[in-house]
């Protein structure tokens, strides 16, 4: 008896023919692009920067974003596609790289005036600036309301001292939404400046070494008496902690994606192998045990891939999901390090070595679980709801 494995989802209610001719440009486009060329971008430690602008004309960058700015609008799944595709590059690395303008904008959109929004958006979605976000700070992690970052007015300017790490696209970003302290103790004292790189008083540490995401450029920023106009400064000051938690529900709604397509390249690389890997004189895809795993393997990342559409529909529909989409990410992940594990352990050794997609996506899923906001922080939010 032969048994297939269908790894491919088919959630048709929500996607349309639109939706999956997005997902065809965007998957021909990675095939062309990046794939030849992505394990040489990877021991590299980032790809070239002429990709933004190939990216831009297909409509990638702009994918989800206003038409005024350049922009392809569409509903919230014509943006999963985007991420789900990006992901067939099989480095997560790249996709938050090309990536890390999709939580630099949404603050500088919901925030920013007219002219701000043409000023930093439109060379963004263009491929012709690169935008990051700054809020992570070296002795802060998730505690972004105690941020220690200075912005201090000083006539039309604000000084600012501080830094920045963990940046994705630190060390070449052109722009930088960046969180500082404008007013006192707490979340109530938080501005959103844009920091162009290229202001004195700017500078970027050189490139951090990580264990997975190597085709990111990841790197930790400097302001020394970084003199910032006002006029950058996003919405009034001292509301700028209101942008960040806005955030942050979809960027847990694309970790909570990017979860789900590692486990699910992890379980397709896995069903190849023991498809046609030989042990003890048969494949391993007729021992009892391997198939139990495999089916195991698929059945976790149909619930997690579901619940997180489902997730993600209602936040389309503009209902709030803040607890909702902390479980999707918490419970994705968790997905995700259970069907990595199991996926390198079906490869034996091989799963091990450089050179194999799944021992890439072993490495790369473990920052999925950190970024965003930790399983920690997911869960207390989760608890603010329950208790």
């Amino acid at each position: 008896m032969t048994i297939e494995f269908k790894t491919e989802c088919t959630c048709q209610e929500y996607f349309s023919k639109a939706h999956e001719m997005v997902r065809k440009s965007i998957r021909e486009f990675i095939k062309k692009e990046v794939l030849p060329f992505i394990d040489d971008w990877e021991e590299a430690g980032e790809f070239p920067r002429e990709l933004y602008k190939k990216a831009a004309a297909v409509g990638i960058l702009g994918m989800g974003f206003p038409e005024a700015y350049g922009g392809t609008p569409g509903d919230i799944f014509f943006k999963i596609v985007m991420n789900e595709e990006l992901m067939r590059s099989g480095s997560g690395g790249f996709c938050a790289g090309l990536g890390s303008l999709n939580i630099a904008i949404p603050p500088i959109l919901a925030l920013g005036n007219e002219e701000q929004k043409r000023r930093f958006v439109t060379p963004v979605l263009a491929g012709e600036k690169i935008a990051a976000l700054g809020i992570t700070e070296p002795g802060g992690g998730s505690d972004v309301a105690n941020l220690t970052t200075t912005a201090i007015r000083e006539g039309d300017d604000y000084i600012v001292n501080g830094s920045k790490t963990f940046i994705t696209s630190a060390c070449r970003a052109d722009l930088v939404t960046t969180a500082v302290r404008t007013g006192g103790e707490g979340a109530h004292g938080i501005s959103l400046l844009v920091i162009e790189a290229d202001r004195p008083g700017y500078s970027v540490a050189k490139r951090l070494k990580k264990t997975g995401w190597w085709c990111s450029d990841t790197g930790e920023i400097f302001f020394d008496n970084c003199r910032v106009p006002v006029q950058n400064r996003l919405g009034p000051e001292n509301q700028g902690f209101l942008g960040i938690m806005a955030n942050f529900q979809s960027e847990r709604l694309a970790l909570a994606i990017m979860a789900n397509m590692t486990a699910r390249m992890a379980l397709e690389e896995a069903v190849k192998y023991a498809k046609e890997r030989q042990a003890f004189g048969r494949r391993l895809s007729g021992f009892q045990v391997t198939r139990h795993k495999l089916a195991d393997m698929a059945t976790l990342i149909e619930a997690s891939t579901e619940f997180t559409y489902r997730v993600a529909a209602k936040i389309g529909s503009g209902v709030d999901q803040i607890k909702e989409v902390a479980m999707a990410k918490n419970f994705a992940c968790s997905v995700a390090d259970k069907v990595t594990y199991d996926a390198v352990q079906i490869f034996g050794g091989y799963g091990f070595m450089r050179g194999y997609l799944v021992e890439r996506l072993y490495r790369d899923n473990r920052i999925l679980s950190i970024g965003g906001g930790t399983t920690e922080i997911m869960k207390e939010i989760i608890t603010r709801f329950l208790i």
